[in-house]
């Protein structure tokens, strides 16, 4: 039978399974011989009608039309060197046996495999699984275990395509699959030794972990494109571990390496040209890995070694707070920077910029590390510049503002462009070389580290966006693929049919499997030491063992200047830890996800304050309001129910709002809207899920707006009533900020919330060209109404969007841009002119934290916290801020001026923050406070502070 084969990622079984064949790989130097082309793949001959090979993993018998399927799904594990599991009954009457055939020569025909170089009984093991194994891999908890001889030499079966089949009395096949084997590398081939290219005085060695080839050869190149190699060294094997070593005169040179392995994905031994996945460098093509050598001097520039006794002073990870930044989007619109350092690493080292000037503004006032959206190499965007393609920006600043012609003249370029955020891994340890002068030679990692010192010197630490959730490539033959090629089916989860996991809308990697792990902890380490790096973002970290996660901050504290020439102690790491997919609810073993990484000290994003704040969820219906956005007291025309029901879900915002300002710590006792005293953890989302999840406020990322989802402006400017002012709009984003800016925990700030800044209403700009992205750090555009957004991700909100883009009225003026900057900054001053906006303990934040207007009779609208400090001197609570002693913060999220009482507010020396009465916003300098009366007045959509200075 023949089947043209394509990629398939479904997780449930399929009666006519897929694989992804493209065309041969080659060596760089020969693959443009060769037209690409897609291959029909004749799997096996069936077998006649009459016989039955089953296609189910859980039981013997099952018909399918494709009886030589067993051998394409892989649903058996090889667990432990003497252990295989797999969920079948075999019974008294049927017989179980492992084959293997080095050669991948394993067919099917009339009821039998053929082909096997050995076939050996397997035994059920009664006992089943052992509890270390389904500790490491929960989701086969059900299977059955089967014992190989004890005898058996498993290491060189490794290397063959394997089977497993079940036989009748008749000696006919009744069963067959293939089997999943990261179990059993894990436990025979475990390494933690050299890996990547190594260089002393006199050699260059190069480490490859490939247990699973049957032969590797490296092809060096001097050059990083044509030419035939200059060297072709076949690799010597020991434990699984491919070695060589060179003359030093390989140090500036290329390599590729040449991998013949048995790959799953085509049943066959395949030679497989893959850079090294512990690579430090690449050609421009990234078809060729560059041997350099991070240690040279002329690497470095000047004070380099020096810069980690100069880095800004971080004296406690709750002083942190975090602005997100896309490399590309921060300069490549700038014209006061040189035409050739647009877009890359080199414009943060132009010290007079717009945009590092606004840098230096966001600094100055508080702001502590600059989180990088992806920085290693990714697809997605071609490194060599002179590839790319764009758009005459004179055409489209010429069409109308709500007109589908921009986003059509973009997408039509979107692949050949020089944009994407980067989610899309390739080499994790290697910088991208689109953000590069030149992608060939050292350049790469010399800019990567003049940005990284110019942020320093600004009084800004770097954080790192790393994906190690996923993978770009998969396959013997994507250009992308890498870790796959190398050790197939070992660095990527699959399901339960051997299919690799694709959750996370791409290739799933497997934090579970020793190796991958490791991989993950020398890829941070190298990033730290190397480069200097102050701090790591996990894309997706939910997707990763929390385990993993423990390692990699335990890893990165060790650091020491003395040893490793960086304080690892002050690196600081957070993520994403959402629980979805296959991990949910520790299905692969216990992630982490919000709820399991309380006690860790590492950080994850509080969606809960977002929602709330914002309304609805980035799921959800565009138009459900929020706290900030009109819920109940400003109606945008969205059936939010009753008056009654929109009241109950206002209350509800405010309570997850109020628990995400105590940095949403489980423990947190509030008065919830309906009188009772309550825990974070027993205050309950929509899907009856706990608001609060951490322990420390460290462990807590407070936001409203990401790279992800419309802008704070574009969301604001959807869900707020359509006949409502721009310059009410814009006091909107500011109130927005100002409940994240004086939260307890850490603030995160996308770029661009100080600025109004707009991508057309772009839910998803993650290829949506600089034309959608564009930030303007002189403060004359915020990018709103440069057209529709693009139609893939938007088309269904098009109607909404297309009146709001077409209202000159939605536009911001620069007036509006400018008070929004100077509003922004002042929240920055006031939260770092109090320790008591930064606590660095939950017990600090339970004594000094309250809320007033809470219970059965609270106010619309209206939320009030206090922050008490204690008195040198005195008992009860130690004295920490030197200048005031308590602190009072009302937000008012009222389109009207409010008054609101609180007898336990009275009598109180409170004045209006020095920073707000010098402020250039005229509404919040006349906010005021009575204090016989404990009356506090604050203007409409206005967040006011007050403090009460030391007598002194």
């Amino acid at each position: 039978m023949m089947l043209l084969l394509s990629s398939s990622s479904s997780s449930s079984s399929v009666s006519a399974p897929s694989l992804s064949l493209p065309s041969p790989c080659f060596p760089p130097s020969l693959r443009l011989r060769f037209p690409s082309q897609t291959i029909p793949f004749r799997l096996h001959t069936p077998p006649p009608p009459s016989c039955s090979i089953s296609s189910s993993s859980s039981s013997v018998g099952q018909s399918t039309s494709f009886s030589q399927n067993g051998l394409v799904y892989s649903r058996a594990y090889w667990v432990t060197e003497s252990l295989i599991a797999w969920n079948v009954d075999v019974g008294n009457e049927l017989s179980c046996y492992l084959l293997a055939s080095k050669n991948a020569s394993l067919t099917i025909a009339n009821c039998q495999i053929q082909g096997e170089d050995l076939k050996i009984k397997l035994q059920e093991d009664r006992a089943g699984l052992p509890a270390n194994v389904v500790e490491k891999f929960p989701h086969i908890r059900g299977c059955k275990a089967f014992k190989l001889p004890p005898s058996l030499d498993a290491k060189p079966l490794l290397k063959s395509q394997l089977a497993v089949a079940i036989y009748d009395s008749g000696d006919k096949c009744r069963n067959c699959t293939g089997l999943q084997l990261p179990g059993v590398l894990d436990e025979l081939f475990s390494y933690s030794g050299p890996l990547g290219a190594l260089f002393s005085e006199e050699a260059v060695s190069l480490y490859l972990w490939a247990p699973t080839a049957q032969a590797v050869h490296a092809y060096i190149y001097k050059d990083p494109s044509g030419d035939d190699p200059i060297e072709i060294v076949r690799l010597e094997e020991e434990n699984g571990v491919w070695r060589t070593k060179g003359p030093k005169s390989w140090e500036g040179c290329y390599y590729v390496y040449e991998v013949c392995v048995y790959h799953p994905s085509t049943l066959r031994v395949e030679k497989c040209y893959a850079n090294d996945p512990y690579a430090r460098g690449l050609s421009s093509d990234s078809r060729r890995t560059f041997l350099l050598n991070l240690d040279t001097d002329d690497l470095k520039p000047d004070g380099w070694e020096n810069l980690t006794n100069e880095k800004p002073v971080i004296h406690s990870f709750s002083d942190i707070s975090i602005y997100e930044m896309h490399i590309r989007d921060f300069s490549a619109s700038d014209l006061s920077v040189h035409p050739e350092f647009r877009g890359g690493y080199l414009a943060f080292t132009v010290l007079d910029s717009a945009g590092v000037l606004h840098l230096k503004r966001l600094s100055s006032a508080g702001i502590t590390h600059i989180h990088l959206l992806p920085t290693f190499q990714f697809a997605g965007v071609d490194d060599q510049k002179e590839n790319w393609r764009i758009v005459d920006t004179s055409i489209l600043e010429s069409l109308p503002p709500d007109s589908d012609q921009q986003q059509a003249l973009i997408t039509a370029i979107q692949s050949f462009d020089g944009y994407n955020w980067g989610y899309n891994p390739v080499l994790w340890g290697v910088p991208k070389g689109s953000y590069a002068s030149n992608p060939n030679g050292p350049y790469r990692t010399i800019e990567f580290r003049k940005m990284v010192k110019a942020l320093n010197h600004i009084g800004l630490r770097v954080v790192l966006d790393v994906v190690y959730n996923h993978l770009q490539g998969s396959g013997p033959f994507d250009e992308n693929s890498v870790l796959d090629k190398i050790v197939p089916g070992y660095y990527l989860r699959r399901n339960n049919d051997g299919f690799i996991e694709h959750s996370t809308c791409t290739n799933n990697t497997a934090s579970e499997h020793f190796m991958v792990e490791r991989l993950i902890l020398d890829d941070l380490v190298h990033w730290a030491v190397n480069y200097k790096i102050d701090g790591f973002r996990f894309d997706l970290m939910g997707h990763i063992m929390k385990s993993t996660m423990v390692k990699a901050k335990a890893a990165l504290h060790s650091l020491t200047k003395e040893k490793d020439g960086v304080d690892g102690s002050s690196i600081y790491i957070y993520g994403e830890g959402w629980d979805f997919g296959e991990v949910a609810k520790n299905g692969r073993g216990i992630n982490a996800s919000q709820f399991n990484l309380p006690g860790t000290q590492i950080g994850s994003f509080n969606d809960r304050i977002r929602d709330a704040v914002l309304g609805g969820s980035p799921f959800g219906h565009p138009l459900q309001q929020g706290f900030v956005t009109g819920l109940l007291l400003q109606p945008n025309g969205h059936d939010h129910g009753t008056e009654a029901n929109a009241k109950s879900m206002l209350a509800a915002s405010m309570d997850h709002i109020q628990i995400g300002m105590a940095a949403n710590l489980q423990d947190f006792v509030l008065t919830n809207s309906e009188g009772e005293e309550v825990k974070g953890s027993e205050i309950l989302t929509y899907d009856g899920t706990p608001v609060a999840y951490a322990s420390c406020p460290i462990e807590t990322i407070n936001y409203v707006s990401a790279h992800d989802n419309e802008t704070l402006f574009d969301i604001i400017s959807l869900k707020t009533p359509m006949d409502l002012s721009v310059s009410e709009r814009c006091r909107t984003n500011h109130l927005a900020t100002s409940i994240i800016a004086l939260s307890q925990g850490i603030p995160f700030f996308h770029s661009g919330d100080e600025i109004l800044r707009s991508k057309s209403m772009d839910r998803d700009s993650y290829n949506s060209g600089d034309w959608f992205n564009r930030l303007d750090f002189t403060y004359n555009s915020n990018n709103w109404g440069v057209g529709l957004p693009p139609q893939e991700k938007n088309e269904k909100n098009w109607p909404l969007i297309k009146p709001r883009l077409a209202n000159p009225s939605f536009r911001p003026q620069k007036i509006d841009i400018l008070a929004t900057v100077d509003n922004f900054l002042n929240l920055l001053r006031i939260r770092y002119s109090s320790p008591l906006f930064r606590l660095k303990t939950a017990n600090a934040i339970q004594q000094r934290v309250r809320f007033h207007n809470t219970g059965s009779s609270w106010v619309c609208g209206v939320i009030v916290m206090s922050i008490e400090d204690g008195h040198d001197g005195f008992p009860g609570l130690s004295q920490l801020d030197p200048i005031y002693s308590f602190i009072v913060v009302v937000v008012n999220a009222c389109p009207k001026e409010v008054s609101f009482v609180s007898p336990a507010l009275q009598l109180r020396s409170l004045q209006l923050h020095p920073i707000q009465v010098s402020s250039s916003d005229n509404l919040v300098k006349s906010s005021t406070y009575e204090a016989s009366s404990g009356c506090f007045v604050v203007p409409q959509r206005t967040t006011a502070v007050f403090v009460e200075p030391r007598k002194k």
